[in-house]
């Protein structure tokens, strides 16, 4: 791929999340000497984003549709890498993917959609194998945070205290911010899916839908408990869903690093005594997607994006019986300040500073220490060791 035309091209540039995407890469990396471009299906939207962002006639605008499998393969074969913010990706993912996987071209998205990811890695980790192409879902909030946070504790535990943790707690701390519009949309897509295919709602249940094989039965993670080792309630997590699914590959894809008895699984923290529990309580009943969730290519506000935040901790017990605590820390809002720099350093890590076979993966398996330090030097996330260093 080294004689390609371009390094990165961002597709779906003019939609929310794209734009942030472009705006990230051309005031993180203008001068750098990154070849970069932008696609979408309008032109004139794309010129548009262009003059908003102050990204200069040195990257390309490139029109491609999400259905047009002959111009996506071109589009695909003049770049090593494609982030793709275009969903649902149960809709409109799949040619782009398809491209991508056959054409040796390295890929990245913003997946959280099991039932469409099971697809994929059916249907194309072979050909990906083949070509050579590093197809990494869930590239954002989903599931970068996590997969990577499970990553980087299970790598201390090893290296510092002879071996992973059997059993790994998530817990979110504290999250500042809203979902993106297109994660709700990809979740009412799931829904209308599960109505067609009854199948479906299994897979949604199963933390290891996306992994080769069946592991280890899980704790329980979907209802109220209290935890009194960590003085708090906690609460079902709504991205459990889709986390658990990919650390689980990413344990198969690591050869099983983290054991095959591995168990995992994610909360929210609420506070402890009576207040925690009702809290607890009551956001198991809520809607997480509130009343009025953003449609797909909405967002919030520049300040509401810059003032959100996050603080997710990693819980386990080492081999010796040490306890670990590890966290990871991200400064914007989750579903799209944190997001967009996340995918696009996903996209350069696989450019710039790994190598490896080809096959439908996720991030801990495609990049590991290699994106934990790009996102540390660049996007605003810390990942630290707060007790058992």
């Amino acid at each position: 791929m080294s004689n390609r035309e371009f390094d990165i091209i961002v597709f779906g540039a003019s939609g929310f999340t794209g734009r942030l995407v472009a705006e990230y890469l051309q005031a993180e990396y203008a001068g750098s000497g990154l070849k970069w471009a932008i696609a979408g299906r309008n032109a004139e939207k794309l010129q548009l984003v262009a003059g908003e962002m102050g990204i200069g006639g040195n990257v390309a605008i490139l029109t491609a549709n999400s259905d047009d499998a002959e111009g996506l393969a071109e589009m695909a074969a003049r770049t090593k890498a494609i982030i793709t913010t275009v969903g649902p990706y149960q809709l409109y993912g799949e040619p782009l993917l398809k491209a991508c996987a056959e054409g040796g071209t390295d890929y990245v998205d913003l997946c959280g959609e099991p039932a469409w990811m099971k697809d994929m890695i059916a249907r194309y980790d072979g050909a990906a194998k083949t070509s050579g192409a590093r197809i990494v879902l869930s590239c954002g909030f989903d599931s970068i945070p996590f997969d990577l946070g499970v990553y980087h504790l299970q790598q201390h535990a090893i290296d510092t205290h002879g071996g992973p943790c059997e059993r790994v707690r998530c817990r979110v701390r504290s999250m500042k911010g809203t979902f993106s519009g297109g994660t709700a949309a990809s979740f009412m897509e799931t829904m209308k899916r599960v109505q067609k295919q009854p199948e479906v709602l299994e897979w949604l249940k199963d933390p290891f839908t996306l992994s080769p094989e069946k592991g280890a039965e899980q704790p329980p993670i979907h209802k109220p408990l209290e935890e009194a080792d960590l003085g708090s309630w906690a609460t079902p997590f709504i991205m459990a869903s889709i986390n658990t699914k990919n650390v689980h590959r990413s344990n198969a894809l690591l050869g099983y690093k983290y054991g095959r008895g591995f168990q995992y699984g994610e909360m929210v923290l609420t506070g402890p005594g009576e207040k925690g529990e009702q809290l607890a309580k009551g956001m198991a009943k809520a809607n997480a997607f509130g009343d009025n969730p953003p449609k797909p290519g909405e967002g919030p506000s520049k300040e509401e994006r810059e003032t959100g935040s996050y603080d997710v901790m990693f819980v386990g017990d080492a081999p010796n019986g040490t306890r670990l605590i590890s966290a990871v820390k991200g400064d914007k809002d989750p579903g799209y300040g944190s997001t967009s720099k996340m995918i696009a350093e996903a996209a350069l890590t696989l450019v710039q500073d790994v190598k490896g076979p080809g096959g439908v993966m996720t991030p801990a398996p495609a990049m590991a220490e290699a994106l934990i330090k790009r996102l540390s030097d660049h996007a605003g996330l810390s990942f630290m060791i707060e007790a058992g260093a």
